[in-house]
């Protein structure tokens, strides 16, 4: 079983297939879809370099590593309690807390200058009320697919 993890595996495809090697039953990833990179406002408009720091492993991929696979979206509750980088969605507020970006592994692997102008947009977008205004749609949805996958193998 890996949780949100893999992404920072320093060859991924060897430990995907290194979880198929040693799984009895089967195997369990929860992991992220990165065609949804820009599915997310807080990429699209505030951290477009994020989407750099993300491998290109989609899904169909992570599949034929575990020697095939089902997947299972896994929407994000609008109060999801967990501090991963997708989890404030409808909080936006949220990322400007050092506490919450100190548990989001995106913060820390941002240059500082990218970190403090997209912190400094997003603290004026929601000052002005530009963030609502642009967001308005998701202020009324309680989920959302962010492309968070459950990814289930028996090998």
């Amino acid at each position: 079983m890996a949780i949100l993890s893999d992404h920072h595996w320093d060859d991924r495809a060897v430990g995907l297939r290194e979880l198929r090697r040693v799984a009895r039953r089967q195997v369990v990833l929860l992991t992220w879809d990165p065609r949804f990179a820009d599915a997310f406002w807080l990429t699209r408009y505030y951290m477009p370099a994020s989407k750099r720091l993300v491998p290109g492993m989609v899904i169909e991929d992570i599949a034929r590593c575990l020697g095939g696979a089902r997947s299972v979206p896994v929407p994000v509750p609008w109060d999801c309690r967990d501090g991963f980088y997708h989890a404030f969605w409808r909080r936006p507020e949220a990322y400007l807390d050092e506490r919450v970006r100190a548990g989001i592994s995106v913060f820390a692997r941002l240059d500082d200058d990218q970190k403090a102008g997209a912190l400094a947009r997003l603290e004026g977008d929601l000052r002005t009320g530009a963030w609502k205004t642009r967001n308005a749609d998701l202020l009324q949805l309680d989920e959302l697919d962010l492309g968070y996958r459950l990814v289930v193998a028996e090998p």
